[in-house]
């Protein structure tokens, strides 16, 4: 039986020690706090203005600017900065966090289309960071669906 982390390197395409590259950087200390706030809006900013409803009522109960806050403090957290995220709000637990959700592989792909798009969007992050970038998220965000759907 593949385990979770096999299954997600399938369905991502990605392999675990690529989506795991962003540790071999210090992207927070590289690109700076200012970088993941912009990342963070620019991505919400697509998920809240969707075209598919469906998508949109995953964060209807959810204000946009708590979740880029949300949102920016875990990746520069994540990221080798400061622990801003646990500071205001305790560990992680992505999972348990978002168990509420309809987190489906369908909803997993439309968040990496937005965060895709915001990558590409970003100036101020050179390519080895938005690839780095992109292959964690991708990963992790199947791996995590993967797990929500069948728990």
């Amino acid at each position: 039986m593949k385990s979770l982390q096999q299954k997600a390197s399938e369905w991502s395409g990605v392999e675990t020690s690529d989506a795991f590259a962003i540790d071999t950087t210090n992207l927070f200390e590289k690109l700076g706090l200012q970088t993941f706030i912009n990342l963070s809006t620019d991505f919400y900013t697509r998920v809240y203005d969707d075209e598919e409803e469906w998508f949109r009522l995953i964060f209807a109960n959810s204000k946009k600017e708590d979740a880029i806050q949300n949102q920016y403090e875990f990746f520069v957290q994540r990221m080798g900065g400061p622990p801003l995220y646990s500071q205001r709000k305790g560990h992680p637990a992505l999972i348990g966090r978002h168990r509420p959700f309809p987190v489906t592989h369908q909803a997993a792909e439309r968040w990496l289309h937005h965060m895709q798009q915001a990558l590409d969007n970003a100036t101020d992050i050179d390519t080895d960071s938005k690839t780095k970038m992109m292959n964690f998220f991708r990963q992790c965000t199947l791996h995590f669906s993967l797990w929500l759907e069948m728990n």
